[in-house]
């Protein structure tokens, strides 16, 4: 199991940043597996109950990517040394007490969890997501609602995932006999891939069909190409809109956008209720980074807040990142939050990546690739140039500003190809070592480009 946690930790530095991953992965060591357990040794108390705080339900789903769902992770203490109980002058800016609260409790969801952090209470609304946040609650919250249906649209790190597990533990909470299914496009592929190959069809469709109250769905994108998963999707879907049981989805693309959709299921996908998430503004980044340190227990100054607002734009995820770095680099190197403090962070972690253009990025990708520019805009479908084409545009998305219709102009592409393209790669560099190497080379060519 040593090499399991190996692949996992791989996969967990392409998901983290490089302070994060350094902080609190690297350290962790291998001690021993037993019985779909894997123990790992923390150097400290507070290393252990940080990881198990805001780390654990990332560490189970990338063990599941890597083939091991329901292995269960136990985080011990390498030696006796205790983290003080009081942060240093300096460490919070006040010298007051640290808190550390013990892992959340996880709501089970078939055979995935759900997270008990993510609830409608502490999800800030905004013009942004606020009809996203009504319609999930009403339809959490009410066994009458008008509508069974709910498709939430929104790119990575915007709150489809808080919205989709905020119903249901709501609905679990309320309806405790309610049989709900959550699970991800690509768990319900292996698993019905699994069943046919083992004679298990049947049983597959009766767990989906007729014990199913909730179908909570993520990444439906996914399905993209996929003909066989989509006819029975089509068909589970049929059982349970007849017995008018709730359904979820979340993607980022809509059902009409996604490449290789066949029109039997899309339009099932289109007979509720769709609603998107869009990148939050100035004032709704406020609010989600003082009620972040508000949970954490973190000191944030109105002007640190209003900075952090003003400079981390991308999404909710990138917000947390920056507060998670600047709690923990106060602790470790005792600095109090401070402006200072809060600009060498936001430079550290957020550099200038967006002074390179899109045609120094294509020139880039098809030196390497031994391929040129009008290749890469052709309609052409072949690997040879559709993987050298699907990585470019992740990269201009990833280095420029560029809007992705401003993107997909330049490859000769609409604005759905660009981010479905964008979503395969992120997803593929996760599970895929060479393509994985690939792109890590590419970035630190445009990086050393742009430094």
């Amino acid at each position: 199991m040593e090499a399991v946690w190996n692949q996992v930790k791989g996969l967990l530095k392409e998901e983290l940043d490089e302070t994060s991953y350094s902080l609190w992965v690297r350290p962790l060591k291998f001690l021993s597996s037993a019985q779909n357990a894997i123990c790992l040794g923390c150097p400290n108390k507070f290393s252990r109950d940080w990881v198990q705080k805001n780390y654990a339900p990332l560490f189970h789903r990338k063990l599941s990517e890597a083939g091991h769902n329901g292995h269960k992770l136990i985080l011990k203490v390498l030696s006796n040394r205790q983290v003080p109980r009081l942060l240093p002058r300096g460490g919070n800016g006040h010298g007051t007490q640290l808190t550390i609260p013990n892992m959340p409790r996880r709501v089970r969801a078939g055979e995935k969890y759900l997270n008990a952090r993510f609830t409608f209470d502490n999800f800030v609304v905004g013009e942004c997501n606020e009809f996203a946040y009504s319609v999930s609650k009403a339809l959490a919250n009410s066994p009458y609602c008008p509508f069974s249906s709910l498709f939430l649209l929104a790119e990575t790190g915007l709150g489809k995932s808080h919205l989709i597990q905020a119903a249901g533990n709501t609905i679990v909470q309320k309806r405790p006999t309610a049989r709900v299914l959550y699970v991800t496009t690509e768990d319900f592929t292996n698993e019905m891939i699994y069943a046919l190959r083992n004679d298990l069809i049947d049983q597959f469709k009766d767990k989906y069909r007729k014990s199913c109250d909730v179908l909570l769905l993520e990444e439906l994108h996914f399905l993209g190409g996929k003909e066989k998963i989509q006819i029975e999707l089509g068909y589970t879907l049929d059982s349970l809109f007849n017995e008018e049981k709730v359904v979820i989805f979340t993607s980022p693309l809509a059902p009409e956008e996604i490449p290789g959709m066949k029109k039997m299921l899309r339009s099932r996908l289109t007979s509720g209720v769709i609603t998107s998430i869009e990148r939050p503004g100035f004032h709704t980044r406020l609010r989600i980074l003082q009620q972040k340190a508000r949970e954490r227990n973190v000191s944030l100054p109105e002007e640190i807040a209003r900075f952090l607002a003003e400079n981390v734009t991308q999404d909710v995820r990138q917000l947390e990142g920056i507060l998670a770095s600047l709690e923990a680099i106060s602790f470790y190197l005792k600095r109090e939050i401070n402006m200072d403090l809060a600009q060498e962070t936001v430079k550290r972690i957020l550099p200038a990546k967006h002074r390179t253009a899109v045609e120094d990025i294509q020139k880039i990708v098809c030196k390497y690739f031994k391929t040129d520019t009008e290749a890469l805009a052709s309609r052409s479908r072949k690997k040879i140039i559709s993987h050298p084409r699907s990585i470019a545009i992740y990269l201009c998305r990833r280095y420029t500003d560029r809007s992705l219709e401003s993107i997909g102009r330049s490859f000769n592409r609409n604005h759905a190809t660009i981010l479905y393209d964008c979503e395969k790669v992120k997803g593929n560099i996760e599970i895929d070592e060479s393509m994985r190497r690939e792109v890590e080379f590419l970035c630190r060519q445009i990086e050393d480009r742009i430094a």
